[in-house]
């Protein structure tokens, strides 16, 4: 588990990360969305120990990084794809961090195989496709088999099949009771891949909440309703509190209601219902509506 309690990181005059306290449980994967500039990595960094917080605490387990024991066994990570010695071969690579945290060193080829690099292994990290540095990456953030694990935008650079491939390995390590926080901005992979999500703007705390919740509170979300009393059945919704929009002659948008209290509201004003089904936003719409006074870096329209 990886818990922060008033995480807060200063560089000179601007305030990277502001006083952020949540918890990250085990179980799930923990989406961790944002605008850029918004604070997403140097949380990141500030949990790895790669950065000293201006205040606060991150810990892992309940400890600070910098005093786990074998940090890769507790720990994997996935920052920087590009961080590797371009002259050296991913298996040196994964070998030498295998050999200096006490892993096996049979290790390196189950990794390598689990992420599909065992043809280019031998070959030159700074030679690599960005996707391939990427699985290389994942590679070491496995290598200790660690029970945290923490992802950058992991797919970055991958085709269809590894953003996919991807998706179901965050999915398999969470169902093995790992804790797994993800970074991105590709809003309909993460829709498919979170289970929880955690949405920062200019450093603070936005959202901490479960992915289905935080798309189901939108006000872009609402149920659709076609029948041939439109009219009438518009008057009762409206009656009941319901935010009501014609849509066509024979369809109404219903707002702040379930699929279920509008049902019960049809059959109690005695509409016959052709269609009843709930339009949900897209976690892209929820984003924009979160995020939409936290853009630090918009370009012009």
């Amino acid at each position: 588990m990886i818990s922060l309690k008033g995480l807060t990181k200063r560089y000179g005059d601007r305030l990277a990360v502001d006083d952020l306290t949540l918890e990250l449980r085990p179980g799930k994967v923990t989406g961790f969305l944002g605008p850029n500039g918004a604070g997403k990595s140097t949380t990141m960094r500030l949990v790895l120990g790669l950065d000293r917080p201006t205040a606060g605490t991150a810990l892992v387990g309940g400890v600070p990084y910098h005093r786990i024991e074998n940090p890769l066994r507790t720990v994997g990570a996935l920052l920087d794809a590009r961080a590797v010695h371009p002259g050296r071969s991913g298996h040196a690579h994964l070998t030498a961090l295998a050999r200096s945290n006490g892993i096996p060193v049979r290790r390196v080829g189950e990794v390598l195989e689990a992420v599909g690099m065992t043809d280019a292994a031998r070959r030159r990290a700074g030679a690599l496709s960005l996707g391939m540095s990427q699985r290389l990456g994942i590679a070491a953030a496995l290598l200790g088999d660690p029970e945290v694990l923490m992802f950058d935008e992991p797919v970055n650079g991958l085709d269809p099949d590894g953003v996919r491939w991807v998706r179901g390995l965050m999915r398999s390590l969470a169902a093995e009771g790992r804790t797994v926080f993800v970074s991105s901005h590709l809003m309909s992979e993460m829709q498919l891949t979170a289970d929880h999500l955690v949405v920062i703007g200019k450093g603070r705390l936005l959202v901490d909440a479960p992915l289905a919740d935080v798309i189901a509170s939108s006000s872009m979300t609402a149920v659709v309703v076609r029948t041939p009393h439109a009219a009438d059945l518009a008057d009762r919704l409206r009656a009941a509190g319901l935010t009501v929009k014609r849509l066509a002659e024979n369809e109404l948008e219903v707002a702040g209601a379930t699929i279920e209290q509008v049902g019960d509201l049809a059959y109690e004003a005695g509409a016959r219902l052709h269609e009843l089904r709930t339009r949900q936003a897209s976690l892209e719409q929820v984003y924009q509506e979160l995020t939409s006074g936290s853009v630090e870096y918009g370009a012009a329209a």
